[in-house]
């Protein structure tokens, strides 16, 4: 190994007293540089900017994630960091150089018939006041969009400017969103429904009688009839969506998602999808068109006579 190196490694050990592991780390990252280096005749003292750019390049290329070479390229820059103070380099060839960035995930959302199929469930074994706001809460999750803070901060009526609330007579959900911004989302007649027959039971509590604390006006009461809290609701949709014989467990957020891309595919009308969901920016709302694509893909695969490989006859 390249006698620098060796220092450098014995300096971060002694002296910064890093750990075992991370000096392990380091040493591996460092051999990489030296690999690239012989591979360009050039030394150490010697790399520059582009080369570090063209090397960064070249891990993306071979599949290295993007965390993976941001902690290669801060090993490095602190190698060169360290050759500035004992005045071997002039510049430090690592200091401007970014890993490149990875591909945002794409949301995850459900299937139309996985959806139809959570939001259609019904629990004959639960408590019926908690199946009825379950059922409640779901509804309104995947039929209007909500976010689970817009959706626990609503009310049951028009109580204060400062929470959202549900006019059954307009079938609308008036929330308030990021920012403090107030929009306005349909409710579909399922949701309607599914909405009276909470109201129906919502101040019985839990034991049947009329318990709810005086004056609550939230729209969902959790045990104690008092707002339901992100993380109760976050528990109940999991348990839910298992119940339902869903493959995999449901937070709000996906129902958030699936609303979105069902809605697009659906009506190809980027901008209703943005207002619906309330995003300041079309950007945010156009991963969803992604979303789009991929369900697009997927039925083309399925459905043309062109889109599969045919066997070769035998």
């Amino acid at each position: 190994m390249d006698i620098l190196i060796e220092r450098y490694l014995e300096y971060v050990r002694i002296q910064k007293r890093l750990a075992a592991r991370t000096v392990t780390l380091y040493t591996l990252d460092l051999q990489k540089l030296t690999q690239h280096a012989e591979a360009e005749s050039i030394e150490l003292t010697e790399v520059k900017n582009n080369h570090i750019r063209r090397w960064a390049a070249h891990m993306h290329a071979q599949g290295r994630s993007s965390r993976g070479i941001a902690l290669i390229l801060s090993g490095w820059r602190g190698f060169y960091t360290w050759l500035g103070r004992k005045g071997l380099i002039s510049s430090n060839p690592v200091q401007d150089v970014q890993a490149p960035k990875s591909a945002k995930p794409l949301p995850k959302a459900l299937s139309v018939e996985d959806s139809v199929q959570l939001a259609s469930y019904h629990n004959a074994a639960e408590n019926p006041w908690l199946e009825a706001r379950d059922a409640a809460m779901v509804e309104l999750l995947y039929g209007s969009g909500l976010r689970v803070g817009e959706l626990i901060g609503l009310d049951e009526v028009a109580a204060s400017q400062s929470r959202g609330w549900v006019d059954m007579q307009a079938a609308e959900v008036h929330v308030l969103g990021k920012g403090g911004k107030r929009r306005s989302v349909p409710v579909g007649s399922k949701a309607l429904l599914a909405l009276q027959k909470w109201l129906l039971v919502r101040h019985q509590g839990l034991g049947g009688l009329d318990s709810a604390a005086a004056g609550a006006t939230a729209l969902f009461l959790g045990r104690n009839n008092t707002r339901l809290t992100a993380q109760s609701v976050w528990q109940r949709l999991k348990r839910r969506s298992l119940q339902a014989g869903l493959a995999m467990p449901v937070h709000p957020h996906m129902l958030r998602h699936s609303f979105a891309s069902h809605v697009l595919q659906s009506s190809s009308d980027l901008r209703a999808v943005q207002e619906l969901l309330g995003h300041t920016n079309i950007t945010t709302t156009q991963v969803y068109t992604r979303l789009d694509f991929q369900h697009l893909a997927k039925a083309y695969d399925a459905a043309h006579p062109r889109a599969k490989i045919s066997k070769p006859a035998t």
